[in-house]
């Protein structure tokens, strides 16, 4: 985790927690599902999404909009590289802990 993460008093912590905050429903079901079923890489997750969107054979059925959730996910993985940051340990640190790959 970046060094703003871990002085809670920075002022790159405080935007780190509003963007954790502000996560939509949607955006946490994929962070897990790319937890869960994507071992945390975002670019797996996506390259199975533009699969099934191009009909080709793909992992696994998302939902109906991939087209917004692609756009979901390179939103959270550029967040998580800017920040350096994994969403899933700061959302369910007792399910995902830290990981040095970032996912992206």
């Amino acid at each position: 985790m970046c060094a703003a993460a871990a002085d809670p008093g920075s002022a790159d912590a405080n935007g780190l927690d509003a963007f954790v905050e502000g996560l939509a429903d949607e955006d946490k079901m994929l962070i897990r599902l790319r937890e869960e079923l994507y071992e945390g890489r975002w670019d797996a997750m996506l390259a199975d999404l533009d699969d099934r969107l191009h009909g080709r054979p793909y992992i696994f059925r998302l939902a109906n909009r991939i087209q917004d959730d692609m756009a979901r996910i390179q939103k959270l993985s550029r967040f998580e590289r800017e920040h350096e940051v994994n969403l899933a340990a700061l959302l369910w640190p007792e399910d995902y802990g830290e990981r040095d790959d970032g996912g992206a």
